[in-house]
């Protein structure tokens, strides 16, 4: 049994490999417009930002280059060209090197996790770390994909993480409260919001991220995706409360509204 010291003294020789998934999304301080067709929302001269999930995610792994636990944090991302906007934003905040597949198409989760299947295994990481879901769509399902195309462990909704030699100690938030799991490495790993406060990028490091790698690779093909949408529409006005003057009253309401039998 090896002790706290000698573990991490052999993870710090074998340092492991990190890529960071990120996703571009719309500043979640905007105010949403949905288009005048219903097609869905406006997104044309609108701020965008790393989604804030997978900011969690690159935080967690340059902590560990810091560290020293991790050697590289290498970040990848899909989209138009604008999306290497946010890959220098990941660079700033200490990613070593950055990736985009570009395409103008908007990827739907199964194209995501096959085009980064394959960096996955390109690159060779031993973890993969990516926030639980993306805030524009709220899919969570590329984590969980990915890692049934590699055939890896994963630890979803991940509030705790500790790396252990060749695995890691993962609590993760479920609907009872934590759960702690063991997983081996290679794993994906997806982070909830209790992980860490992601820092803001000094001016020094956005300078630095300017001379920083950052290689953008044309996408040939895309798995086709069937994905049927009839319309997109706000949500409705919230209806004005009423005031009720007595307990009886109260429940009165309740049962007119079907809240309670």
């Amino acid at each position: 049994m090896l002790s706290f010291v000698e573990m991490n003294h052999c993870i710090e020789e074998v340092r492991v490999k990190i890529l960071a998934p990120i996703k571009r999304v719309i500043d979640p301080y905007v105010k949403i417009v949905v288009r005048r067709d219903g097609t869905g929302v406006e997104d044309a001269n609108i701020k965008k930002t790393i989604n804030p999930f997978d900011e969690i995610a690159i935080e967690q792994a340059v902590q560990w280059r810091e560290q020293g636990v991790a050697a590289e944090v290498f970040v990848v991302s899909i989209g138009a060209k604008d999306t290497q906007e946010s890959l220098r934003q990941a660079l700033a905040l200490g990613a070593d090197q950055a990736k985009l597949l570009l395409t103008d198409a908007k990827c739907y989760p199964l194209q995501v996790a096959t085009l980064l299947k394959q960096e996955i295994e390109a690159y060779q990481p031993d973890i993969v770390i990516m926030g639980k879901q993306a805030i524009d769509d709220d899919c969570n399902q590329v984590g969980q994909m990915l890692a049934g195309m590699l055939n890896w462990p994963q630890a979803t909704f991940a509030s705790g993480i500790t790396l252990q030699e060749g695995g890691a100690e993962v609590t993760r938030e479920v609907d009872g409260g934590l759960e702690t799991i063991q997983i081996t490495l290679p794993a994906i790993i997806t982070t909830d919001l209790r992980l860490n406060e992601p820092r803001y990028p000094s001016l020094p490091n956005i300078m630095k991220a300017k001379k920083k790698p950052l290689e953008m690779i044309e996408v040939a093909d895309l798995p086709p995706v069937e994905l049927y949408c009839e319309k997109v529409i706000e949500p409705p006005q919230r209806a004005a409360g009423i005031k009720v003057e007595s307990v009886d009253e109260l429940l009165t309401q309740l049962r007119n509204e079907k809240v309670i039998a």
